[in-house]
């Protein structure tokens, strides 16, 4: 620790390093000796305290601070990890005390119940927070790596044809055809079309502690306009309430599986925005404007993840590719 000095005044004062905050304390005191025994206490108070802290305690600190930041769905994934994935045992250790044996035994307990991509997002969220105050922890810590879900999608046609005249029909078109998100769409009002142009900008989410409404999408680029074809324009328009989707998300995302499932196909809803940038690439779209129509920040997400393989596509591309050999072998 650092010694105490002597002001102008006549007084002694002692700056220390308060590692929480991240910020530099003074105390100052008649006495060299009373100015360093409040920074001695201080630093002892604070290293009691944090000695103590969990887990837990670093993760409710780590959404709190950053409540208001964070989207709803982001905020109520973390909150899940905490509750529902991780185990009480391990969210309940004290910080000071887990090990990288008490971390790999975690993961080995989540990976008999979870899927990989769960797993990940719950380590990968978990992992930087322990790491903030133990640094030498989890250096070397193994994930379940996810695997390519190959998934068949069926022609837009197909999918239009299954939900013509259903009672969710714009619901899956404005995914389908628009790229809209689950909360996206349960944020719509009857308002945000003027003319032909739908503007995204707010979310509906379920939570814990019900539904939440809040005015911003997932992410700058979330809030955007959108053109509507007159189709979807005049769907649209039949919705009079005061929300265009009147029931809560868990019925559309189940209705949607059914009737895929009825259909034969293993597809959620989400899947809509796959099938949107496998599409909009076949028909030889720019990533850019892809990115701006679907509301992504960068391509990353959008490469890795929502291209997808379309089945009469991609089988007539492979026979092109099967005939050119076929005739070069003839040729030679």
């Amino acid at each position: 620790m650092a010694t105490a000095r002597k002001l102008p005044s006549g007084n002694y004062r002692i700056r220390v390093y308060d590692k929480k905050s991240g910020k530099v304390i003074s105390f100052t005191a008649e006495t060299k000796k009373k100015a360093e025994k409040l920074a001695a206490d201080f630093l002892v108070g604070a290293a009691v305290k944090a000695a103590s802290v969990t887990v837990r305690d670093r993760a409710e600190e780590y959404i709190a601070l950053r409540s208001n930041k964070l989207s709803p769905s982001t905020v109520e994934k973390y909150r899940k990890a905490i509750d529902q994935q991780l185990s009480s045992e391990f969210v309940d250790l004290r910080i000071d005390r887990i090990t990288d044996k008490d971390i790999i035994s975690e993961v080995n307990r989540l990976a008999a119940r979870y899927a990989p991509k769960t797993i990940r997002n719950a380590m990968n969220f978990i992992l930087p927070i322990i790491r903030d105050e133990r640094p030498e922890l989890a250096k070397h810590i193994d994930l379940p790596k996810v695997q390519k879900k190959m998934k068949e999608y069926p022609r837009a046609a197909e999918i239009i044809r299954l939900f013509r005249g259903d009672p969710y029909e714009l619901e899956v078109l404005l995914a389908l055809c628009c790229s809209l998100r689950k909360e996206e769409i349960r944020g719509l009002k009857p308002e945000d079309l003027s003319g032909n142009v739908l503007t995204i900008n707010r979310v509906k989410i379920d939570t814990k502690d019900g539904v939440i409404v809040k005015d911003e999408a997932k992410t700058v680029e979330s809030r955007r306009r959108i053109e509507l074809p007159p189709f979807l324009v005049h769907l649209y328009r039949q919705r009079t309430g005061e929300w265009i989707l009147s029931t809560g998300g868990n019925a559309l995302y189940r209705h949607y599986k059914y009737v895929m499932s009825k259909a034969g196909y293993d597809l959620c809803f989400h899947d809509l925005r796959h099938y949107y940038v496998s599409i909009a690439h076949a028909l030889g779209i720019p990533d850019a404007y892809i990115m701006e129509m679907g509301g992504w920040r960068t391509d990353r997400t959008m490469k890795r993840v929502y291209r997808s393989t379309l089945a009469d596509r991609a089988r007539t591309e492979r026979d092109k590719l099967t005939a050119h050999f076929d005739e070069q072998y003839h040729v030679s």
